[in-house]
């Protein structure tokens, strides 16, 4: 007799994550989950040091480094680095962030020792040739052009500039002109040995591998490292709630980016954080969506996001419209604020915004490369490995009055900071006009 199918609701348990840890005498730290069931692997190798650790005269350099580290080493030209990882059909990238740097590879199994022979030699073996840094110089200006030309990036950038004002975190990732045309080789280097020391790094890879096989690798390549100096403690920021118009004649649309102080990324009540902000915009199904453009048709992009750092956080709306317009999409923004403070979500769109959120972690996590970049993310902010059961039930355990107390808490008007940037003529808006 044919054996009859299991009953459709009957859910299979979430698969326990191999994970490992070694440490290397020197501080290099090695984590590795392996995934028996693909033929990838992924490997990264971070800064635990992003452009927050800049002072103003060196605003830039973390990422002008980045960029530095492809052009060559004492054993490859930018050529051969591109080549090698092109030629085995896998993948090499880098990116600066605020609080982080990462170079990561993603290639077939069988090539792990070599893709990760070329991320240890661009990573410990720079060059930093002269002629290099000066051609470079240009690229990153015209980055900067280019990022300057897009109206969505501007708006966020003049909006963190006066939401963090006079901390790094307020500066551009990429600096400025002014910052990077007087970058030189001494100070490259200097901000260079400061920052990627043994303390510092973390290696990290997921896929078909073992531990030991890339604690070996790792060995090979980062035990030779002097450990180097502890980087000094970060200095918290203050938030800035102001409100900034920003006149740009040739803009078709008005951009606004709105924002309050939310917690840092370790903060225990960070899965409420999430959840409110699932349900304010982090969707089609968002609030913020529904209301600013199907109901009232006032937008085309609208949404809301967490930026968190480990001493202090942003929830920020943005929502690109029509001079016209500008002044009702901020009502309607304080009115979904008010909403959320007065009244409990019900219990149905609860239910949405947590399963929205289950299912946005559990596929973010299908990937080598998503798991790889995960696992060094938890070990620099919590030091700790939570297992899938683990962050879904702290989603579930979130309540209603969970989300109503941290609204609450964020949306006071003395905090709300606003930014519009667009052909504003004579709009004006103020105070007054944040009242939720």
């Amino acid at each position: 007799m044919q054996a009859s199918p299991a009953p459709l609701h009957m859910t299979s348990p979430i698969p326990v994550r191999e994970i490992e840890t070694t440490t290397l005498p020197n501080g290099v730290r090695i984590i590795t989950e392996t995934m028996p069931h693909v033929r990838s692997v992924s490997v990264g190798v971070w800064v635990n040091s992003g452009s927050r650790r800049e002072t103003g005269e060196q605003n830039g350099v973390t990422h002008f480094i980045e960029h530095m580290l492809f052009k060559g080493t004492t054993r490859r030209s930018a050529e051969d680095i591109a080549r090698s990882v092109d030629s085995i059909g896998g993948n090499l990238d880098a990116f600066t962030a605020k609080e982080l740097v990462c170079f990561n590879t993603k290639v077939l199994d069988e090539h792990l020792a070599l893709a990760f022979d070329v991320l240890a030699d661009l990573v410990l073996h720079p060059l930093f040739r002269t002629e290099d840094i000066e051609k470079e110089k240009g690229v990153i200006l015209e980055e900067i052009k280019m990022e300057a030309d897009s109206p969505d990036y501007l708006v966020h950038e003049i909006f963190s500039a006066n939401f963090w004002k006079d901390h790094p975190l307020g500066k551009p990732i990429l600096g400025t002109r002014e910052t990077v045309k007087r970058f030189d080789d001494e100070m490259i280097r200097a901000y260079y040995q400061a920052n990627y020391s043994p303390s510092n790094l973390i290696v990290t890879a997921a896929g078909n591998l073992t531990h030991q096989r890339l604690v070996s690798l790792v060995r090979e390549h980062f035990e030779a490292l002097p450990p180097g100096n502890q980087s000094p403690p970060l200095q918290p920021p203050t938030t800035h709630a102001r409100i900034a118009l920003r006149n740009k004649k040739a803009l078709e649309q008005v951009h606004l980016c709105l924002g309050v102080p939310s917690y840092p990324l370790p903060h225990e009540e960070r899965f409420a954080c999430y959840v409110l902000n699932t349900l304010l915009g982090g969707g089609m199904s968002s609030r913020l969506f529904q209301n600013i453009r199907e109901r009232q048709g006032l937008a085309y992009a609208v949404f809301s996001e967490l930026n968190p750092y480990r001493d202090t956080g942003c929830l920020s709306i943005y929502a690109g419209t029509s001079i016209e317009s500008a002044r009702q999409v901020v009502a309607s923004i304080m009115n979904e604020f008010r909403q959320l403070k007065e009244n409990p979500v019900g219990d149905e769109e609860l239910r949405r915004a947590k399963d929205h959120l289950k299912g946005s972690l559990m596929l973010s996590l299908e990937s080598t490369a998503s798991r790889m970049s995960n696992l060094a993310r938890q070990e620099m902010y919590f030091g700790h490995f939570f297992s899938l059961d683990e962050l879904v039930e702290s989603i579930e355990t979130v309540t209603a009055t969970d989300v109503q107390r941290i609204a609450q808490t964020f949306f006071d008007p003395k905090q709300i900071a606003l930014t519009i940037l667009g052909n504003l003529d004579n709009f004006k808006i103020g105070r007054e006009d944040l009242i939720c």
